[in-house]
């Protein structure tokens, strides 16, 4: 069982900046962040393996930055250019798999969620 802590997310208006971190328990293979807006289904954002490979979802290309720190378990997201769009709960999540894991199914485990929100 491995436990997901994540923090910062908040309130900031369109244009602006914020940083998302997740801390793991324990060792992870893969990492990443998903979302979910009101309404719709957990959508996937970016990714990084253990050796610091990286996916990102095409929405947020350019914008969004993940990283990882192996010795504190840890994972970052920076988010920079935010849009309204980007109003979600940003879950971290982690996975056993290698690879290229785009797809929420694809995690086992799963953090509580931070709340980013974008204003116009």
């Amino acid at each position: 069982q491995v436990q997901l802590v994540e923090s910062g997310g908040g309130l900031v208006q369109a244009g602006g900046s914020l940083g998302l971190s997740c801390a793991a328990s324990g060792r992870t293979q893969s990492m990443g962040w998903f979302r979910q807006a009101p309404g719709k289904e957990r959508e996937f954002v970016s990714a990084i393996t253990w050796s610091g490979r990286t996916y990102d979802a095409d929405s947020v290309k350019g914008r969004f930055t993940i990283s990882r720190d192996n010795a504190k378990n840890t994972i970052y997201l920076q988010m920079n250019n935010l849009k309204p769009k980007d109003t979600a709960l940003y879950y971290c999540t982690t996975t056993s798999r290698a690879g290229r894991n785009i797809q929420a199914k694809e995690y086992a485990y799963w953090g509580q969620g931070t709340q980013v929100t974008v204003s116009s």
